[in-house]
């Protein structure tokens, strides 16, 4: 008798824990097919915020266009607003300077960054060494301005006593200090991506470590590197409050370092915090300039996309 009773109870007990798959399994499957819709839903919103951002740029562009010739905006050579002035081409210039400024300083120190962590480093030091890296890209814009401004200058007019309070050189030295984490960060998982086949093959023919480096690791990661490189110089154009605070706002067609320069972004900052009148031809500049900051960021994406795809190595 009490066997039966133990047995029927264990029936129950089993019928209760099926049921209570059932209705996991159930809740489970309504999850699945929700999922795909809510990732498609934040797809859709990715894109639609994209087009609404394109389409106030092309919308308010073509207004200003309407005031101003599109061939005088892009090839006058004096950007003076409040003087009926829209040669863009300083603006341009000092973007330019400030991106070659920093490549020069976050290559280098970057790449270097990434081949010590890579091939060098004990696990200790990566522990140690790469998130004090990454801080740097963690740190506000802000006070890497300030930064430049009451630290890098002053060390720099000690070597240049003519160079002035506001200039290209300081303004661009700490961009590139700001996006060398991104070069590093992403070069080394552009090399540890390398199988350690490869490692090994050149050490059992007799290679060093840095011709194992030089020879194997670079070219075998070269087309993660190359795109590490170039969204590091698109952050570069697109930078802020360094160069509006470092830089100086004087639009000068130059490309001497030492000079006070102003870039695209600088000029939105300007008129979009001083007196400009909505509907103003002024106004209407912000967007024109942030049109063309616009496009040297997509071609400089596009540009990283098309060398990831063409010299992308498969293993």
């Amino acid at each position: 008798m009490d066997r039966s009773l133990q047995s029927e109870g264990k029936g129950l007990d089993v019928q209760k824990l099926i049921e209570q798959n059932k209705q996991k399994s159930s809740f489970g499957s309504k999850i699945e097919k929700v999922i795909p819709w809510f990732l498609l839903l934040c797809a859709i919103v990715s894109v639609l915020t994209t087009v609404g951002i394109l389409f106030t740029l092309l919308r308010e562009s073509i207004g200003f266009f309407s005031n101003v010739s599109i061939f005088e905006f892009y090839t006058g050579t004096s950007w003076s607003p409040w003087s009926g002035h829209y040669g863009v081409a300083p603006l341009i210039g000092g973007t330019l300077l400030i991106t070659l400024i920093a490549t020069v300083v976050a290559v280098p120190l970057g790449l270097m960054s990434a081949i010590f962590l890579s091939e060098y480093a004990n696990d200790k030091a990566r522990r140690i060494i790469k998130p004090v890296l990454e801080v740097l890209a963690g740190i506000p814009t802000v006070v890497y301005g300030y930064f430049a401004l009451t630290f890098v200058t002053p060390m720099f007019q000690a070597i240049l006593p003519d160079l002035g309070i506001f200039n290209a050189l300081s303004a661009g030295f700490v961009v590139g200090i700001m996006i060398i984490p991104m070069v590093a960060s992403l070069s080394e998982d552009a090399m540890n991506s390398v199988p350690n086949a490869l490692r090994e093959g050149a050490y059992g023919l007799g290679a060093t470590k840095l011709e194992v480096v030089f020879k194997v690791v670079l070219p075998a990661a070269f087309s993660g590197i190359v795109a590490s490189i170039v969204l590091a110089i698109s952050r570069a154009i697109g930078e802020t409050m360094i160069v509006t605070i470092a830089a100086g706002a004087t639009p000068n067609l130059t490309f001497d370092p030492t000079q006070s320069i102003q870039t695209m972004t600088a000029f939105i900052v300007q008129a979009a915090t001083g007196d400009t009148t909505f509907g103003s031809t002024i106004y209407y500049s912000l967007y024109a300039v942030g049109m063309t900051l616009f496009v040297f960021t997509l071609v400089m994406n596009l540009i990283a996309q098309f060398i990831s795809r063409r010299f992308r190595e498969e293993y």
